[in-house]
């Protein structure tokens, strides 16, 4: 029998790495929603992903997002983050908002456009430098919307020459993470639309390349702990980025949509050896709250990810090998059950007074007036979004 007391000490190695788009303006393909107090400088967004963190303790970093988040002085930033009680992260690239990718970018046709997109990454390789991130992380939008459109081989193999270039200038604690999604904005084929798709290109690189996925990037139904189960099987899970869809890429608060999902997920983490700064997967969310405050969005993420961890690693899993080893269906699938329907938020909240965080995180920074307080004092100039 696992007891909660048994798990604390690997439950305190949780990190979840912040977006910092997510604390910016968002909304749907027909329009992008305002809200006061929103950030209007990637300083402001460090700001509120700070909140998230001393209230939580289970968000240390903040992921950045090129060109949405560019600086001229990026050691200042990174020595700002530092002041705020938070880390730069991961640094996100983007070739999807330019118009010279309209018919893609690291796999377009067009040599120099290919030569821009590459050297979009080399720049981004440059601020990993400047701020001491170890992670490049790469989602393209790239692929076609008819058949016959594009030359499906061709555009592999342009995307690995493009990707090798890319991958010879990391450093040598620097990573690449190659993310992939079934469909959107390319309606007929993308480029890199599933993991097998994201694992052929990145084992063709060499050890610094990864496979990032994302919990909402899969058609429905879709058993994502199997694809988690392989990846750390095969040594490619580079990075999470976590969230909940009821459709396909709605970007939703994670485990809202399917806590027994993220529970499943989570366990498989837990169980392949995925869990802890030691394992080199990291944990990301990568959310658009498009009609709740940001800030409190993030924290409820976090919680959820903490709880569903918990859960997790309750499982027995010595009775649950034996059940399985002795074909007790029911028995082995009870065991799991069990853990996934223990209650342990009454545990984490007297965990977390214990180690001087509140028991209750969103109770706690609602009281702070921190949304009014930014409300008015973010006036004038430009709110930060992702520009949909």
């Amino acid at each position: 029998m696992t007891t909660f007391a048994s798990i604390t000490d690997q439950l305190a190695l949780q990190a979840i790495e912040l977006p910092s788009w997510a604390f910016g303006n968002s909304g749907t393909r027909f329009k992008v929603f305002g809200t006061p107090g929103t950030p209007r400088t990637v300083q402001e967004k460090l700001a509120d992903a700070a909140q998230v963190h001393a209230f939580t303790g289970l968000a240390p970093t903040v992921a950045l997002h090129i060109p949405w988040d560019k600086v001229d002085d990026y050691a200042a930033l990174a020595a700002y983050a530092k002041e705020l009680g938070v880390a730069l992260g991961t640094v996100n690239s983007n070739t999807f908002q330019d118009e010279d990718y309209k018919f893609g970018s690291l796999t377009h046709t067009d040599a120099r456009i290919r030569r821009k997109a590459i050297d979009h990454h080399l720049e981004c390789i440059d601020i990993m430098d400047a701020t001491g991130s170890r992670d490049l992380k790469i989602w393209l939008a790239d692929g076609s919307n008819y058949p016959g459109q594009a030359d499906l081989r061709g555009r592999q193999d342009r995307l690995h020459e493009s990707l090798q270039v890319i991958y010879d200038r990391l450093g040598d604690d620097q990573r690449l993470v190659l993310e992939y999604k079934f469909f959107e904005p390319a309606f007929y084929h993308t480029d890199v639309c599933d993991w097998g798709t994201s694992y052929a290109q990145v084992a063709a690189l060499g050890p610094k390349a990864m496979v990032c996925l994302d919990t909402g990037h899969h058609a429905p139904g879709t058993n994502i702990e199997f694809i988690v189960m392989q990846l750390l099987r095969l040594g490619k899970l580079g990075s999470f980025d976590f969230n909940s869809r009821f459709y396909a890429d709605d970007d939703l608060i994670v485990g809202a949509a399917d806590p027994f999902q993220l529970f499943r997920i989570l366990f498989e983490v837990v169980r392949g050896g995925g869990y802890g700064p030691e394992s080199g997967v990291a944990f990301m969310l990568d959310q658009c709250h498009n009609v709740e405050d940001k800030v409190p969005g993030q924290i409820r993420s976090v919680l959820n990810v903490q709880e569903m961890t918990a859960k997790a690693m309750l499982v027995d899993r010595d009775a649950l090998a034996a059940a399985q080893a002795a074909g007790d269906v029911l028995g082995a699938n009870g065991i799991f059950m069990d853990a996934f329907y223990t209650d342990v938020r009454a545990d984490l909240a007297a965990w977390r007074e214990s180690r001087g965080l509140p028991g209750d995180p969103m109770a706690a920074f609602a009281a702070t007036g921190y949304l009014a307080r930014i409300a008015a004092d973010r006036v004038g100039g430009t709110q930060a979004g992702w520009g949909a």
